[in-house]
């Protein structure tokens, strides 16, 4: 008789184990809330009074991170394109003294930031926090002054318009990203920016996006 095959036992498959490593693009969007107090742009010399300014939001995501183990570190940059706005009528005050009432309109078209970030990786999810600097692009405007004339060039006068676009602040938040594929991820955020003199900007921000990872 032939000899019996010889009985090849069946060989372990090792579990495929979620790499977050790589440099990433991504598109984000969502909605913003939060305050202004944008008297504070003006003069430091001006009581600053605040209201409400809300919009959506959305623009692109760039990034780079390296995971070891459940450990994942990275650098994130995004820029924002949005909406932004809000307005609200109150008194003008110089050095706490009236020089009338005045409404006052705020408009952010863009927010940028640049952060770190620090997440524990569970295989397909990823949860992190982020924290970093923030850039808007934010300009305030006075009208229907009474009492006074903006912009007349007084020192205690206001301009009716903020003299500077572009003001620096800090950013921080946390979310939670889940891979779809090897190279896609969708992700849902929370961030929040404080920006300009004295922070005049104050904003919470809801995002979602989805980044494709280029690395292992």
């Amino acid at each position: 008789m032939p000899p019996a095959p010889a009985y090849n036992a069946p060989v372990a498959v090792a579990a495929k184990i979620y790499n977050w490593t790589g440099i990433y693009i991504g598109v984000n969007g969502g909605y913003g809330f939060g305050q202004v107090t944008p008297m504070s742009l003006y003069s430091s010399g001006f009581t600053a009074f605040d209201f409400n300014a809300n919009g959506f939001l959305g623009g692109l995501t760039l990034g780079a991170q390296v995971q070891s183990g459940h450990t994942v570190l990275g650098l994130e940059g995004d820029i924002d394109w949005t909406n932004t706005s809000g307005s609200g009528h109150g008194n003008i005050l110089f050095n706490g003294a009236q020089r009338g009432t005045a409404t006052l309109s705020s408009n952010i078209s863009s927010i940028s930031t640049l952060r770190a970030r620090v997440g524990y990786a569970a295989d397909n999810w990823l949860f992190y926090g982020t924290g970093g600097v923030a850039i808007t692009n934010e300009t305030s405007t006075l009208t229907g002054a009474v009492g006074f004339i903006c912009g007349d060039g007084a020192f205690n006068d206001p301009p009716c318009s903020s003299p500077s676009n572009l003001h620096l602040g800090l950013s921080a938040g946390a979310g939670v990203e889940y891979g779809i594929t090897p190279n896609l991820s969708t992700k849902l955020e929370y961030m929040w920016v404080g920006a300009g003199a004295l922070n005049t900007l104050k904003e919470n921000m809801i995002r979602a996006g989805l980044n494709w990872r280029f690395g292992m």
